[in-house]
């Protein structure tokens, strides 16, 4: 069975779900999934998960994510990026300064509480908040934390903004865009984003979409390259590919990698004196 992480330089247009179809179409398997979303405006990295990869998906949710892209002042709109209608205009821009800039920049570094868009996949009562929106309705996220580790002011062609941001997992630029506009009182949509990395991968080792290929899977082990990893025998192996427990180790503690002639196997959990698996990616 295929399976492993492929690097795919996103385009801008299409949607992540266009991307994920091509490359089903491209490894002929159903079995394909993401490891975070870019809006069709947005280009980039896209990390795609294949077959059992797709299992180890959660365990790179934390990765933070870098990115490159422009904040256009002076325009809120409705999706905070351009393809939103217009909700408010303002020229105050035009008495900014690159200081003033550098200093609303600054007051979104580090953690925040930051309010999705109204047009995203955020669950509103069971629902995408993007479908309510879409018919009209008022919605209102509620703030969530996340964490800007970096936020650096590449150039200022007013009304334009170019920036570089390193985020994590779950933070949304448009929604950075329109804060920083909030911040200098003129408004603010995000009007380009490429993104760069993703964890350890970086966008100039992606392919396109159309010239991917099984050879550029990569090791599903790299999704859990950060933890400890454990090297089982032959009875190890095939007891954790049957999903039976096997005795932990010395100072084996927490999620443990299990590995058997150098290949991923299972993530297991410690309960007890054991290493019980809790997904299994090898095949017997």
């Amino acid at each position: 069975m295929i399976a492993g992480v492929a690097l795919v330089a996103k385009p801008a247009g299409p949607t992540a779900h266009d991307v994920v179809d091509q490359v089903r179409r491209a490894l002929a398997t159903r079995r394909v999934g993401h490891l975070g979303t870019l809006d069709p405006f947005a280009a980039g990295l896209l990390v795609v998960v294949v077959g059992r990869a797709t299992r180890l998906a959660p365990y790179a949710a934390g990765w933070a994510k870098a990115y490159e892209g422009v904040i256009r002042l002076g325009r809120t709109t409705s999706t905070d990026d351009t393809t939103g209608h217009t909700t408010a205009i303002s020229d105050a821009w035009q008495s900014l300064d690159e200081a003033q800039v550098e200093a609303a920049l600054a007051r979104f570094r580090g953690a925040y509480q930051q309010q999705p868009p109204a047009y995203s996949a955020v669950k509103v009562a069971g629902e995408r908040a993007y479908r309510r929106a879409r018919r009209g309705e008022a919605v209102t996220l509620a703030p969530r934390r996340v964490e800007v580790q970096l936020l650096e002011l590449v150039g200022l062609e007013p009304p334009d903004v170019r920036f570089r941001a390193t985020v994590s997992g779950g933070t949304y630029l448009r929604s950075l865009a329109r804060d920083v506009g909030e911040e200098l009182k003129c408004g603010a949509h995000l009007a380009v984003l490429v993104r760069t990395q993703v964890g350890p991968f970086g966008l100039d080792d992606a392919v396109e979409p159309e010239a991917l290929t099984a050879g550029d899977l990569r090791d599903p082990a790299t999704l859990v390259a950060g933890l400890p990893r454990r090297e089982l025998d032959e009875a190890g192996r095939v007891a954790a590919i049957h999903g039976r427990p096997v005795p932990a180790g010395k100072g084996e503690e927490g999620r443990v990698a299990l590995f058997a002639a150098g290949h991923l196997v299972a993530v297991a959990d410690r309960e007890g004196e054991l290493l019980k698996p809790r997904v299994v990616v090898a095949d017997e």
